[in-house]
């Protein structure tokens, strides 16, 4: 890729909106030149329910990035999620073309496409086609097939749906702050170029991305992601929790968690004391800080569990050797680690975004994991179309290049 490529990449949030701008430099290297972050309104669990407040929200965000990078943006990857997002996995099978039986990109092309041919409701559109594995006649596990021989190909896929109308929301509110829509990407997959090593993708991992509206659940196995949830809670559910129970405002509350918060109630002494601000001009009362540990741990508890019963669903789920990376602004509470190798039995680690340069201080906090992730994938998807404007598939359309190169 040239020097001095910019790109952006735009995590919209429930509880933050975050620009991330960077710049490949001569060694191909990914620096962050520009951050800016700023509180999120008219977004609830990844869906626009007010949307020039939502315009407002983004615009503010590009304008402290830019201010920062001293670069004016264009165009951004956008993250999506949202509970509307949904999962499947399929398969396809074609003839290989060719007479002397060797498998061209236009091959992997039709059998991806065909993988990709199943019935999907009107109300929704196919976000991402993850090709998973190919199989030539009857040898499975390949990862690229391009140059083999053989007589049939079989593509097993990962297709990621959202509903029409949300992606289209984000896609206009984006636009309307006067910025293009290079791509849509679901968050936990960005957020897996961040935080993931290619050893725990290939022996298998799961990764929790805990946000402010919902919680992002991607399991990945032999190198390939295999299955995909969002979980309609988040850590704005644990801040309503904190909020009714100790009858103190939200804002408050935020901040009690963040200060004081501990997922896990064993680990909190009860001498420990805080002081709550009261509601409605109420004065300001002590409390043990482990009657809010109490108040959070369930919610936690409930959040890991249904994550769990994501990775249930596949038959996959017995043999993740490298266990769970957690990751997203809820990640750094206190006592998160150990909650969740409660609940999933399985070694534990807070992902911290990596692979790039610049202002890593800036972005080194797991809150930022989709946003940097966001650039990571922009930076190997443009790589990936540069390379190819030269090479053998220069005769596809970019998304289906970007389909047939996806995890190769």
């Amino acid at each position: 890729m040239a020097s001095g490529k910019i790109l952006a990449g735009l995590d919209i949030g429930t509880t933050k909106i975050c620009v991330i701008i960077a710049e490949v430099d001569e060694a191909n290297q990914v620096n962050i030149v520009g951050v800016g972050t700023v509180p999120s309104e008219g977004l609830r669990r990844g869906i626009v329910i007010n949307l020039e407040k939502t315009v407002q929200s983004i615009s503010r965000a590009i304008e402290k990035a830019e201010r920062m990078a001293g670069i004016e943006i264009k165009a951004a990857y956008a993250g999506i999620a949202g509970d509307h997002i949904r999962s499947i996995n399929s398969r396809g099978v074609i003839a290989v073309s060719r007479k002397d039986n060797e498998i061209g990109p236009a091959d992997v092309a039709r059998v991806v496409d065909a993988a990709k041919a199943v019935a999907i409701p009107a109300d929704r559109e196919i976000i991402h086609v993850i090709p998973q594995q190919f199989m030539v006649d009857d040898q499975d596990g390949i990862k690229d097939p391009i140059g083999m021989s053989g007589i049939r190909l079989e593509a097993e896929v990962h297709i990621i749906t959202g509903a029409v109308t949300s992606a289209k929301n984000i896609c206009k509110s984006i636009e309307k702050a006067g910025l293009r829509v290079e791509d849509l990407v679901l968050e936990p997959l960005a957020s897996s170029h961040a935080v993931l090593g290619p050893d725990e993708r290939d022996l298998g991992v799961v990764l929790v991305d805990v946000g402010g509206g919902t919680t992002d659940v991607a399991v990945f196995y032999e190198g390939s992601i295999r299955h995909t949830a969002i979980i309609g809670l988040g850590g704005a559910s644990i801040t309503n929790d904190i909020a009714i129970g100790l009858r103190t405002p939200i804002d408050k509350a935020e901040q009690l968690k963040i200060e004081h918060g501990c997922a896990l109630s064993s680990m909190v002494s009860e001498d420990e004391k805080i002081m709550v601000p009261g509601v409605g001009g109420r004065p300001t009362r002590e409390l043990s800080r482990y009657v809010l540990s109490a108040m959070i741990e369930p919610r936690m508890e409930e959040i890991f569990t249904l994550a769990l019963k994501e990775v249930r669903k596949n038959h996959f789920a017995d043999l993740l050797g490298a266990g769970v990376v957690i990751t997203g602004g809820a990640a750094v509470m206190q006592g998160v680690t150990e909650i969740a190798e409660q609940v999933f039995e399985m070694p534990v680690r807070i992902g911290v975004p990596t692979g790039v340069s610049g202002l890593v201080d800036a972005v080194s906090d797991p809150k930022f994991s989709t946003g940097v992730g966001l650039i990571l994938h922009a930076f190997h998807t443009e790589e990936m179309d540069a390379d190819y404007s030269k090479g053998p598939l220069s005769r596809l359309s970019s998304g289906i290049r970007r389909l047939v190169e996806s995890f190769f």
